[in-house]
């Protein structure tokens, strides 16, 4: 019996080692496929919602990168995934789902507990960066800092005046955001759209300078 016992562990090791093997493909190739029933039952078998792909990136992360917007919304519900995963460069699955403007996403992440105000680069910013005016609005509602300021001190108001659209320049100045605040290089909001020709975003921000500037004081905006 001892024999026959040290002869099947190893047979069931083996057993285990092939099942997840084969998991672990289903798994990446459904979320690759955007395939949310697959990734659900798998899910219901007990796989692992943070694994990693071969690159090291967490499933939620890959789903968001690649647009498979199904399954990350089947990963999200999912009361084991690890919402606040970073990326190497620091960026959240919130931050991702921000910048192509995944309202959605966005909501059921922050009803999860993303964090809306993490330090650095913010959700805010790429939301503002890819000119996603209702999400935009949809962070500020939870508390998002306007004026935020990421490593190099730029603001939300920069990324969108030269990024975004002027729709979401009009939904940062409309919210209260300051169009005076320069960046570590120097630069302001009217800087970044004019360097960027955004003429639209350029004119908003200008006239919102010239409101906030002391009566009888035009400047040169």
């Amino acid at each position: 019996m001892f024999n026959f016992k040290q002869l099947l562990y190893p047979i069931v090791l083996i057993g285990y080692s092939v099942c997840f093997a084969g998991s672990y493909t289903d798994f990446f190739s459904a979320l690759e496929l955007d395939n949310a029933n697959d990734v659900q039952e798998l899910l219901q078998r007990g796989f692992d919602p943070n694994s990693v792909n071969p690159k090291g990136d967490l499933a939620l992360v890959v789903a968001l990168r690649q647009s498979s917007y199904k399954v990350a919304r089947v990963l999200i519900a999912n009361p084991a995934t690890q919402v606040e995963a970073r990326t190497d460069k620091g960026e959240s699955p919130l931050m991702l789902a921000a910048i192509k403007g995944q309202f959605d996403l966005c909501q059921q992440l922050i009803a999860r507990g993303a964090d809306v105000n993490k330090t650095g680069w913010t959700p805010l910013h790429y939301a503002a960066s890819g000119g996603m005016s209702a999400v935009i609005q949809l962070l500020l509602d939870h508390y998002a800092y306007i004026d935020a300021e990421s490593p190099n001190g730029s603001t939300p108001l920069m990324m969108a005046a030269m990024y975004g659209s002027a729709d979401a320049v009009k939904t940062l100045l409309s919210a209260g955001a300051d169009p005076t605040v320069k960046n570590s290089r120097g630069l302001g909001a009217l800087d970044f759209a004019t360097k960027a020709n955004r003429v639209e975003s350029a004119a908003l921000i200008a006239a919102s300078l010239r409101a906030k500037a002391p009566n009888g004081v035009a400047g040169e905006w």
